[in-house]
């Protein structure tokens, strides 16, 4: 091992935040996993065939993040459901080598893949335009079915988007809520029961307090590795992710939508790259410490709750799934607060339309230049 890693091995270990995932994480996975122990009988079934749109039109998934891990995982196994499975990754390569291996297992399997990057705003935008492009060459229903927004990044240092916003907070969060803005209406418009789920994570449950605010999600005070709180920033992501969720499902049912449905899935500990960003042997040792404990799966087994939430019977709605077998438990006492989700989802909604008009501003510019 290289001097400067070691010098950032000892740095890593010396921050609070290694801490905090250390302890702090380790603690509520452990909560969590009570807590399916004693709701062992909140339990939904998943349903044996997703409802076709017609003989020659299968119900379209959208998964981001499929390029590895439970992305890839989730993908595969929704395509032996029956359903038309779209990946979304940030890389071309990754997303071909993908569908290679899907199509290995499931020769059956009907693919797409579209090149995103949900930490860009106009990217995600492209894709909208792309997916329905795609839709009318297929001649397919101009809607989707299941959009499972399970990309997200852990970030050891500050990195701000082209659009300003913190990387972290922008590629698990704000990325996810605005791809679900833009495509709300292609699910809605389906003919049969469509359905979002959201990924988080237990990490959510080290949050007691959140102000709603330009720091959350520009987070331009932090400056380097030592001053960026990584932890904490990930861990409100996956706070985010549930409120925003709540408070969707609660629109839902106030509007009587009654066709669309919306889910969260939290995969516990599972073995991916998203520690990428942390040094090799800290990563290892961590993977190794759960392993003991019994507490640490392989995508092909942490995609059951994904899979619970999304194929759980039409009418569910607002649960958190962890554990797999169907079985959906609490999560944190904030990811409940009605006030705190309203105000982000205002905050949130006023972003995305800034956003989308300054990307409509600059399509208009091209347009004319």
């Amino acid at each position: 091992m290289e001097v400067k890693e070691i010098c950032r091995v000892i740095r890593l270990i010396c921050c609070i935040e290694f801490m905090r995932m250390g302890v702090l994480w380790t603690i509520s996975l452990l909560i969590s996993h009570l807590r399916q122990l004693l709701c062992n009988s909140n339990t939904f079934p998943r349903r044996r065939q997703p409802a076709q749109i017609s003989a020659a039109n299968p119900p379209v998934c959208i998964v981001t993040g499929a390029t590895s891990g439970l992305g890839a995982a989730a993908a595969e196994a929704l395509s032996k459901e029956g359903f038309f499975v779209i990946l979304v990754g940030r890389s071309g390569h990754l997303l071909s080598k993908t569908m290679a291996e899907i199509r290995e297992l499931n020769e059956n399997a009907q693919l797409e893949a579209f090149e995103v990057d949900l930490s860009s705003f106009s990217s995600i935008m492209k894709l909208k335009n792309s997916l329905m492009r795609w839709l009318l060459d297929m001649n397919m229903h101009p809607s989707i079915q299941l959009l499972i927004n399970n990309a997200g990044i852990l970030a050891t240092s500050y990195r701000a988007t082209d659009d300003g916003f913190d990387e972290m907070m922008m590629t698990n969060y704000l990325g996810p809520f605005c791809l679900t803005k833009v495509l709300l209406p292609l699910l809605i418009d389906s003919p049969v029961p469509s359905r979002i789920v959201n990924v988080s994570s237990f990490t959510h449950r080290n949050v007691n307090d959140m102000q709603v605010d330009e720091e959350l999600f520009y987070g331009k005070s932090y400056s380097d590795f030592r001053n960026y709180p990584f932890a904490q920033i990930y861990e409100c992501s996956k706070l985010c992710i549930l409120l925003f969720s709540y408070e969707l499902h609660r629109q839902l049912c106030k509007d009587k939508v009654s066709q669309m449905s919306v889910n969260i899935a939290d995969p516990g500990a599972v073995k991916t790259n998203i520690m990428r960003e942390i040094p090799h042997c800290l990563s290892q040792l961590a993977f190794s410490v759960l392993r003991l404990l019994g507490i640490l799966h392989y995508p092909e087994k942490g995609v059951s709750s994904i899979l619970d939430a999304a194929l759980a019977p039409p009418e569910t709605s607002g649960m958190y799934f962890f554990g797999g077998k169907g079985r959906a438990i609490k999560s944190s006492p904030l990811s409940y607060d009605t006030m705190l989700a309203k105000r982000l989802w205002g905050t949130s909604c006023d972003i995305f339309l800034e956003l989308k008009r300054t990307y409509e501003k600059s399509t208009l510019i091209s347009a004319c230049d």
